[in-house]
């Protein structure tokens, strides 16, 4: 079920997918919230750094795991501008993320329901929601690889 606080936070995921954007790389930020606070942003700089790794949800994820001193992230929702690819949404189950709230759809490596649904499998189920902001975050997605071509 989509909360009122929803907005907000992927709000502040899509500031870190206009940093993403202004270093020129694909826009997809993400930031994790417990108990109504932020304890982590990320966005992608997987060209800047030269590493595969480097998406936005695992940034976001490591991060967590350092400011709250723990690999499980219980209590914890992930706002993500993209619906997470197969890493990711691996890299979330595995953490014991509760809750993965994300705007856009991603037809091409979407991992909690587009493309395949890693929650049709005996793992850990975060909580989905899909769809917030798609368009705003669909938009910036559209735009960079506009500019691209």
């Amino acid at each position: 079920m989509i909360t009122g606080q929803d907005e907000f936070f992927m709000r502040k995921a899509l500031d870190e997918a206009r940093k993403a954007f202004s270093e020129d790389e694909v826009p997809v930020g993400a930031v994790i919230v417990r108990n109504g606070e932020i304890v982590a942003s990320a966005h992608n700089t997987r060209e800047n750094d030269k590493n595969s790794l480097h998406h936005a949800e695992i940034k976001a994820i490591d991060e967590a795991c350092k400011n709250l001193g723990g690999w499980r992230l219980v209590g914890c929702t992930v706002y993500v501008t993209l619906e997470p690819c197969p890493m990711c949404a691996g890299a979330i189950i595995n953490s014991r993320v509760e809750r993965v709230v994300y705007g856009a759809s991603d037809k091409k490596a979407g991992s909690f329901g587009t493309m395949l649904d890693l929650t049709d499998y005996p793992l850990y189920k975060p909580e989905i929601e899909g769809g917030v902001l798609a368009e705003e975050c669909s938009a910036i997605l559209s735009e960079f690889f506009r500019a691209k071509r």
